[in-house]
């Protein structure tokens, strides 16, 4: 089969949205090498994390050639190229389809990630929004098939777009391959780690007040990896008034190697965040062997499973509390580790994801 991918976010864009491009052309190519896969993006930041897809075994990239380029190329210009490669089947990885697709012959999967400038629109700018809701509703209406992450991105999807219950298909977010590797513990200094954009999405400030009620000889620094603007600002100014700079640590740049490093030896992970599409930090957590705090609400459930601690991300009262249980209770802390990593394992196993994107590939093209 002949499968072509929307690889814009995959050649750059180096967090989220690429990095589920990224593990799913690896999950598919590691599982399935005999099937062919053209990589299709306006242009490529070459680098590191993108050089590999260059040459990549049973991969082609594809970039436009003709004088319509860039984003015009991507929606309009792509239906062509593929007609001309013989694609068979199309994957919009990231929450979009190019115009004019459902036309062409070619069958169509889209990826929907969330719809969280729908439930937290204050995060973003109203003209964004409009884009965004019509872009999500073009593809919903227009894919043979769409795949949600979660199965909370399922709810929402069937929720704002109207569309039947029947097309819509829960493959959960495959997880870069190093996660699943096994890795020694090392002796250092004890910590918290927080994984993720800073934003008031996330609840940083949430963890801060819970740390603030704390028992002091708990109050173990926390690792913040992760960019962030105006809301980062705004939890800084309210850690410098509470005189809590001490018990934080900004690293700048952290990859994927020194990352599963930090989750390895972390004490605990905290995720109290308000909404996710998925909640990807919480499963590297866990398939590191780190103990995990995340919400009750959303897709973090989902992501955590029956290991993860939930707490309600509006109490730092709860959030507290569960992350003092983790810190002072060994045979919990001891039952998160083992427990958390074999649900992890098995539930976002990547053989077995790859069976799942494939047999939709195949139902479609029928």
């Amino acid at each position: 089969m002949r499968i072509g991918f929307d690889a814009k976010r995959l050649f750059n864009n180096f967090t989220g949205l690429g990095n589920h491009s990224r593990t799913t052309i690896d999950i598919l190519t590691a599982e399935f090498p005999e099937h062919e896969y053209l990589l299709y993006t306006p242009k490529v930041r070459l680098n590191g994390v993108t050089l590999p897809y260059m040459g990549k075994r049973g991969c082609k990239v594809v970039k436009p050639e003709g004088v319509v380029r860039g984003s015009v190329w991507r929606a309009y210009g792509l239906v062509n190229d593929m007609k001309r490669d013989g694609v068979e089947v199309f994957h919009g990885l990231s929450n979009e389809m190019p115009v004019g697709l459902f036309h062409s012959g070619i069958a169509s999967v889209v990826t929907i990630h969330d719809v969280a400038f729908k439930t937290f629109p204050d995060m973003y700018h109203w003209h964004d929004r409009k884009i965004y809701d019509m872009k999500w509703q073009y593809a919903c209406d227009h894919a043979d098939r769409i795949i949600c992450i979660s199965e909370c991105t399922k709810r929402d999807v069937l929720e704002f777009y109207n569309v039947p219950e029947r097309k819509v298909d829960v493959v959960y977010q495959p997880v870069n391959p190093i996660y699943y590797e096994p890795m020694e513990r090392e002796e250092v200094a004890p910590y918290m780690l927080y994984v993720g954009s800073i934003n008031s999405r996330k609840n940083l400030l949430g963890i801060v007040k819970a740390m603030e009620l704390m028992p002091k000889d708990l109050q173990l620094p926390l690792v913040v990896v992760g960019g962030g603007g105006s809301y980062k600002n705004e939890v800084k100014r309210y850690i410098a008034e509470k005189g809590m700079e001490d018990r934080f640590v900004w690293p700048e740049m952290v990859f994927s190697t020194e990352l599963r490093r930090l989750y390895k030896n972390a004490q605990l992970m905290v995720y109290p965040s308000f909404y996710e599409g998925f909640g990807l930090p919480v499963v590297e957590a866990q398939l590191c062997g780190c103990p995990v705090v995340t919400s009750n609400v959303s897709s973090l459930p989902e992501a955590g499973g029956p290991w993860a601690q939930q707490a309600d991300p509006n109490s730092p009262e709860d959030i507290c509390e569960k992350m003092v249980k983790l810190l002072t209770d060994s045979t919990l802390r001891q039952q998160s580790i083992e427990g958390g990593r074999a649900f992890a394992m098995e539930t976002f196993n990547p053989q077995r994801l790859a069976r799942q994107l494939m047999g939709i590939y195949e139902k479609v093209r029928q």
